[in-house]
């Protein structure tokens, strides 16, 4: 998953990226499978360990919406 955005640090417009590993279980993989590339989507979801000793966090999807093109 990607994620860009700006926001305003200490008065500052800041520019932040951001690759994350994610995963969908159950409606929400379906749902994943479905949308379309270059569709903007909000998800929801939750940040976890990739497994219980791991470093990496992975985002974990349980809802999503498109809410337009690029």
């Amino acid at each position: 998953m990607q994620h860009r955005t700006e926001v305003v640090e200490a008065g500052i417009a800041r520019q932040v990226e951001l690759t994350i590993p994610a995963v969908a279980a159950g409606e929400a993989s379906g749902r994943l499978e479905a949308c379309e590339m270059g569709v903007e989507t909000l998800f929801t979801g939750f940040l976890a360990k990739k497994h219980r000793n791991a470093r990496t966090l992975v985002f974990h999807i349980t809802a999503l919406q498109d809410i337009g093109k690029d």
